[in-house]
């Protein structure tokens, strides 16, 4: 089985991406959707989350997401602490996963596949990219956020000039390239091996 992730910047249509590759039908473990999922349900990673951040970020059960979202995002140590929390778990989900599924090829998005290490359990890692400019457009009408909320998230993420250094495969999601061609391309390039795996 082909392990390959899937990472990119806020805003850089990682998702959209996904989608075309499950078209081709390749499974997608969406690790930031499993990340929400343990928030929401885990009671043993609500408790760490609560001791970590104060117990008013989750009310009867449910997450305060803004609030979380404000807590950490300002605060790098903070954040660095919730990742320690919730993804250990999510590695263990996406491994049980990738060992139900009967695919050659399994694909793992998330957010942030090289500052979590987890990228080291995959076989490539795709990173799409698009400008600054146009991931802040997309996050300000996605979300209803301000600039500066989105430049604050930005700012706890890898630059785009490290991401693509380290990517086995860039994706150009800017709108001026199709899309379905570049993934065609990368899957052409994993199955012919012709690249080097980089650190």
């Amino acid at each position: 089985m082909i392990k390959v992730g899937i990472t990119g910047g806020i805003g850089s249509g990682k998702s959209t991406v996904c989608k075309i590759f499950e078209s081709l039908g390749i499974p997608v473990f969406r690790a930031d959707d499993e990340s929400r999922r343990l928030l929401n349900e885990d009671a043993a990673v609500q408790k760490q989350v609560m001791e970590l951040l104060g117990k008013d970020v989750i009310i009867h059960g449910k997450p305060d997401r803004k609030k979380i979202a404000e807590l950490v995002f300002t605060n790098p140590d903070k954040l660095q602490k919730l990742n320690a929390i919730i993804h250990p778990r999510v590695r263990e989900g996406v491994a049980l996963w990738a060992e139900q599924q009967k695919s050659e090829w399994v694909i793992e998005e998330a957010a942030i596949l090289f500052e979590s290490g987890a990228y080291k359990n995959l076989d490539a890692v795709i990173v799409v990219s698009a400008s600054e400019e146009v991931r802040i457009q997309r996050v300000m009408e996605r979300d209803n956020v301000s600039e500066v909320t989105v430049k604050e998230r930005i700012k706890n993420q890898i630059t785009e000039k490290e991401r693509r250094e380290r990517a086995d495969f860039i994706i150009e999601n800017d709108g001026n390239q199709l899309l379905i061609p570049q993934a065609l391309e990368v899957l052409k390039g994993i199955s012919s091996g012709s690249f080097i795996k980089k650190n």
